[in-house]
């Protein structure tokens, strides 16, 4: 069959044409921007992109057109499909019928930690022999790829609530019918979808109530939203993490050294190079998880101390003269202080410079805007790039005086940041975009000063 793929960069889509170019299907797409690092991947793959959403693509006559949530009515080759009155399914409707039927599927789903979290576990169950499928939001240097079908009955994936497509306003994640469902957290975001919470939360619910009595719900025994999504009715055996009586964590050592505890009983220690509560928290919902499909928690612990973690989180991409330069996605005010708090406790006193691009929709619109300042407190200095926001973020981020400063233009902010820089401090730029390259741009000016 032949699929073609419209909004194939995104990495969920691009992960789709992954597997189903290795089911044996002959794949081609299209998007805005053909750009790396998922064009690449697609090209290795032998996959046909084609950049832009023009009308004369359906010349390729495809058995099927395959529409990402990037795609809305009045796109040029949308509007000429809907013409012709060609067949046409979202991505995720997509794999749910041809890839997730049948298998084990293990679905993590949360505000934060949902690409990291599916990362460890299929990495769980691939050092485990379990050879599983999985298709990840993110890519893992350990597993090489974002997405593959897998030699098993076992499928990860990471289980967004975003809408589905324009002709589906569902969240992705109520069309996946896990057997092994991770809620890790629950917060408002999606402004742009989502009016409140109560509206994330009821699609979280849609999400429970496919779970079968026979799978397992492994929730974050902290969290009251996830406990107000259970409440609404829950016919599913439960286990909590971070919570007494549940799956628990102690702090780290003087060596690093973590202990993993079930239902209070001590099962493993980890050691790992990843930083950060929310990072551990991640570390037992994984550890949950892959138990259920029949992976032992002294093999899962073991499995963690060579995870290297997922691109994009707390990366580090150089270090000059001493100034070690990360990159994270963090665009969240919960995320932004997390980040935060796992680099304080990687880098002890060292100086953290934050650099903030306020990029996502929710952010955009200014939603959440009051609590942003706060979410870095424990920022030595704060660059907030500030172009194109519809709130003044200058005035939003008065409360912390002079360490915070904001600029609207790029290379203006990264000369301030290169002056301020001194050895041993810590840089980490945070946005769910490119930034415009800023983290090489801050190298290059690093070691030029």
């Amino acid at each position: 069959m032949h699929l073609h793929i419209l909004g194939i960069c995104g990495t969920f889509m691009g992960g789709v044409a992954a597997i189903a170019k290795q089911a044996g299907h002959r794949v081609t797409g299209c998007d805005a921007n053909v750009y790396p690092p998922m064009s690449e991947q697609l090209s290795a793959l032998g996959i046909e992109l084609l950049e832009g959403y023009g009308a004369d693509q359906v010349r390729l006559e495809p058995d099927l057109w395959v529409i990402g949530n990037v795609v809305s009515r009045g796109n040029a080759l949308m509007e000429a499909i809907l013409d012709r009155g060609d067949r046409y399914v979202s991505g995720p409707q997509w794999l749910a019928e041809n890839v997730l039927q049948g298998k084990w599927v293990l679905a993590v789903a949360g505000t934060h930690g949902k690409t990291t979290t599916s990362s460890m576990l299929a990495w769980m169950l691939a050092r485990a022999g379990q050879a599983p499928g999985f298709l990840i939001g993110g890519l893992a240097p350990d597993l090489e790829v974002t997405a593959r079908s897998g030699a098993s009955e076992y499928f990860v994936i990471e289980a967004d609530e975003y809408d589905t497509a324009f002709f589906d306003k569902r969240s992705k994640l109520v069309h996946y019918r896990p057997k092994t469902a991770v809620l890790n957290n629950l917060e408002f975001d999606h402004a742009d979808i989502f009016v409140d919470l109560a509206q994330i939360e009821r699609q979280f619910h849609h999400f429970v109530r496919m779970v079968p009595s026979s799978g397992r719900i492994i929730v974050n025994g902290r969290d009251p939203a996830l406990k107000r999504v259970l409440g609404q009715g829950c016919w599913t055996p439960l286990e909590e993490f971070g919570v007494p009586g549940g799956w628990e964590s102690g702090e780290p050592d003087g060596d690093g050294a973590i202990e993993i505890a079930w239902q209070g009983r001590a099962v493993g220690t980890l050691r790992w190079p990843l930083a950060g509560a929310y990072n551990r928290l991640n570390a037992l919902a994984a550890i949950a998880a892959a138990r259920h499909a029949g992976v032992e928690p002294q093999v899962a612990i073991a499995s963690l101390a060579g995870f290297k973690g997922v691109r994009r989180r707390l990366e580090l991409k150089g270090t000059v003269r001493g100034v070690a330069v990360y990159d994270d996605f963090a665009h969240h005010p919960t995320a932004i202080r997390e980040t935060i708090a796992a680099l304080r406790e990687r880098s002890g006193e060292a100086r953290i410079l934050a650099v903030f691009e306020p990029r996502s929709n929710t952010l955009k619109r200014g939603v959440m805007a009051d609590a942003l300042p706060g979410s870095f407190a424990r920022a030595d200095r704060v660059y907030v790039f500030n172009a194109g926001l519809a709130w003044d973020a200058a005035a939003r981020f008065a409360p912390l005086g002079a360490r915070a400063r904001c600029e609207t233009d790029l290379e203006a902010l990264v000369v301030a940041i290169a002056a301020e820089a001194r050895d041993g401090d810590r840089i980490v730029a945070m946005s769910n975009g490119s930034f415009g390259g800023i983290h090489q741009k801050l190298l290059a000016a690093l070691a030029r000063s």
